[in-house]
């Protein structure tokens, strides 16, 4: 073997060695990183878009990797535990962006893999118009664990009261109407009433409401969590003051949304609720579906649900904007005029949490 070349592989062997974090020495100018929980795969390039750096790292590497890296642009995947790596590579110096993975997906080349993953990251992220996501803080991440523990709550203490009248109404005892209050009523008198009911049925029964009483004693804990927030959070008290806005919706905007100047107006922040038509539009003719329904469901429904509230409240009023929502359902049926009003409190939202303003009913 060449001396040359044996010295040149025994000094890669050498820098490997005592450099596990990385051992790349170049200038890298782009980095896309596909994320996952022990084995992170590493694809870099150039100022002239030339590849320099493909490498797979383990979770203890990542930080030392970047670390000996100048500061660079970093690419990942707006995924799970994303957030976190681009705080953490923020506080290295360098500049961290999110893209979706949707936007992602067209950039990859052949079959799926790690090395392709990464590859397809760093190169959507060189596009000059390529969208990202807003890096969220550690705080917005808690408020919003609050709000998806309590919604998961929620769909299983439904669940139970399903489950509660179903079983009592096998034996001849339906609730006058359905909610929570009427469900715990129905229960106590069966309860109350043990002796016309089968002897284990009854015993059935004590656990049910024991299982009901805990689930409204922890969404409780999570309402009185919400409401902390409300009076920690000036914005989210201007919020309240929009017609179908509550708590939780505001709570919940407010943690996803950040800050709302990431929005360059207010018909792209009604677009990222998904509340504007969705369009099939070709050859200069323009159609127009119904909404989108992109972005977080979540978000959509709570704001959806707050315009069914004030849209029902409109009916007694007098007011300019009660008067154009009953002139609306008067002439469109009452969920286009649902969808109409959260549309518009959409951009309400967007203008108060942009601007600093407060809201101006007239």
């Amino acid at each position: 073997m060449d001396s040359s070349l044996l010295r040149r592989r025994c000094a890669r062997l050498w820098l490997r060695s005592n450099n596990p974090g990385g051992g790349v020495t170049m200038k890298l100018t782009r980095i896309g990183v596909d994320l996952a929980k022990q084995v992170f795969q590493i694809h870099g390039v150039d100022s002239h878009e030339q590849v320099k750096c493909r490498k797979q790292l383990k979770r203890g590497q990542m930080l030392d990797f970047f670390r000996q890296q100048e500061p660079c642009l970093v690419a990942m995947e707006a995924c799970g535990s994303s957030h976190y790596w681009a705080r953490e590579l923020r506080q290295l110096g360098h500049e961290v962006r999110l893209i979706a993975p949707q936007f992602v997906k067209p950039y990859v080349k052949s079959g799926k893999n790690d090395a392709n993953d990464a590859e397809a990251i760093c190169e959507a992220a060189s596009r000059p118009t390529m969208r990202y996501v807003t890096v969220k803080s550690a705080e917005q991440q808690e408020s919003q664990s609050v709000h998806r523990i309590r919604s998961r709550l929620i769909r299983a203490r439904t669940a139970l009261l399903n489950e509660i009248r179903g079983l009592l109404g096998e034996f001849g005892r339906v609730a006058a109407r359905p909610g929570i209050a009427s469900t715990h009523a129905l229960l106590q008198q069966a309860l109350d009433e043990s002796d016309k009911l089968p002897g284990e049925l009854n015993e059935m029964l004590l656990l049910l409401q024991d299982e009901l009483q805990d689930q409204d004693r922890r969404v409780k804990q999570l309402d009185e969590m919400l409401q902390r927030q409300v009076a920690a959070d000036e914005r989210v008290q201007r919020l309240l003051k929009i017609e179908g806005v509550g708590p939780i919706s505001a709570t919940a905007i407010v943690a996803s949304v950040g800050d709302a100047r990431q929005f360059r107006s207010a018909r792209q922040f009604a677009a990222w609720l998904g509340l504007v038509p969705s369009q099939h539009s070709s050859g200069g003719k323009e159609r127009l579906g119904g909404i989108s329904k992109k972005g977080d469901s979540y978000l959509r429904m709570l704001v959806i649900h707050g315009a069914r509230a004030a849209l029902n409240a409109c009916k007694c009023k007098t007011d300019r904007r009660s008067e154009w929502v009953n002139q609306l359902q008067a002439r469109r049926n009452t969920n286009i005029a649902t969808v109409a009003l959260a549309n518009k409190n959409a951009r309400i939202i967007w203008a108060i949490l942009s601007r600093g303003e407060s809201y101006q009913p007239a």
